[in-house]
């Protein structure tokens, strides 16, 4: 089942497509053929983020995509470093911040790690680039963020980076 039908690719057990696009569309009368151009469902996030060619040109079905799918962006928007991407359409982030302590008058250096789901429209993403990441609402158990933006990074896995 490792096809193109309609544009979309067929990689899951079940028929992948976009709830928004009909695909049973009757050819033109007129001309006497069906046309070829792939309907796809893409949105704006907003926010000042631009929507990916990927995503507007790309062929993937997936409905936790902020450009594609039926989740909104809204609440917080997190800066964090890429540290791990051995799951599926999900990376963990490690965002860095320090904690000041009045005592001492001191900051310390703290992280936290994130789950965040990636959309397919991002690809060659990497371990030390830098992610911004939007809330929406929650995915699954550990994952309450989706990523918006991805800008290439140097940093190191366990390095110090504050934003």
């Amino acid at each position: 089942m490792s096809g193109e039908v309609i544009g979309v690719e067929q990689t899951e057990r079940a028929f992948q497509k976009q709830p928004t696009i009909f695909l049973n569309k009757k050819q033109n009368l007129a001309l006497g053929k069906a046309t070829k151009k792939a309907l796809r469902y893409v949105k704006n996030v907003g926010l000042g983020f631009k929507t990916p060619r990927e995503a507007s040109e790309g062929h993937y079905v997936d409905k936790k995509c902020p450009f594609t799918g039926g989740v909104h962006i809204r609440g917080r928007i997190f800066a964090g470093v890429v540290q791990k991407l051995k799951m599926q359409r999900t990376i963990v982030i490690r965002r860095d911040y320090l904690h000041y302590y009045r005592k001492y008058n001191r900051f310390e250096k703290r992280h936290k790690n994130m789950s965040v789901h990636m959309s397919p429209c991002f690809r060659d993403v990497n371990i030390g680039d830098v992610v911004t990441v939007g809330e929406c609402r929650p995915l699954s158990k550990t994952v309450r963020f989706n990523v918006l933006k991805v800008t290439k990074g140097s940093a190191a896995k366990k390095s110090f980076k504050k934003f």
